[in-house]
């Protein structure tokens, strides 16, 4: 099964004061160069979701030769962002939804979710009971997702189809590690 990983990193960051996907984490990489430092990790194919003003992250993925959609429903917030960018994935037969304020994430990760992806699965990992991301849909729901809107992302589908739902136990407590506010750059790796 082909799996492909698509970034969403088309938000706006209202609650961080700044474009967080440019906030340098301590070591000095940028929120945005580590998300996709471990992206690139997994060996997985990959496209990255930005909004139509990005071109300044847009000229970057371009001379790093990655490939990106720029969404114009991206100021609908994450389910916008994501049912346009559903209509643009590749021959990819399963896609793993990846956050770009969740930069810490391990590429074994993204790689243990797309082996438990089929057709008609979605794949949460789970760590000490909580579920996390990214999450793996199966392409039986890219139809759903291109009808998604919005900003609450495909959160409903797992209620909907809790049946087709593999929750795989994970060691990586980055699944619960995302950036919302400056404060998180340095607090999470405190932890």
């Amino acid at each position: 099964m082909s799996v492909g990983i698509l970034v969403l990193a088309a938000g706006r960051a209202t609650r961080f004061g700044a474009d967080k996907r440019l906030a340098e984490l301590p070591g000095g990489r940028r929120v945005i160069d580590t998300l996709l430092d471990k992206v690139r990790a997994s060996g997985l194919p990959f496209a990255v979701c930005l909004g139509v003003n990005d071109n300044h992250i847009a000229d970057q993925l371009r001379e790093e030769n990655i490939q990106y959609i720029q969404c114009e429903r991206a100021d609908e917030g994450m389910g916008g962002t994501l049912a346009e960018a559903s209509g643009h994935i590749p021959d990819w037969s399963g896609v793993i939804v990846a956050l770009a304020d969740m930069p810490w994430i391990a590429p074994a990760t993204y790689l243990e979710v797309a082996a438990q992806l089929s057709a008609n699965r979605i794949c949460v990992p789970a760590r000490e009971g909580r579920r996390g991301h990214p999450v793996g849909f199966g392409s039986d729901f890219y139809l759903e997702l291109r009808s998604l809107g919005g900003d609450t992302g495909a959160r409903h589908l797992l209620k909907k189809h809790a049946k087709h739902v593999v929750e795989l136990p994970v060691n990586d407590a980055a699944i619960h590690w995302d950036i919302d506010f400056p404060s998180d750059l340095k607090g999470i790796l405190a932890t």
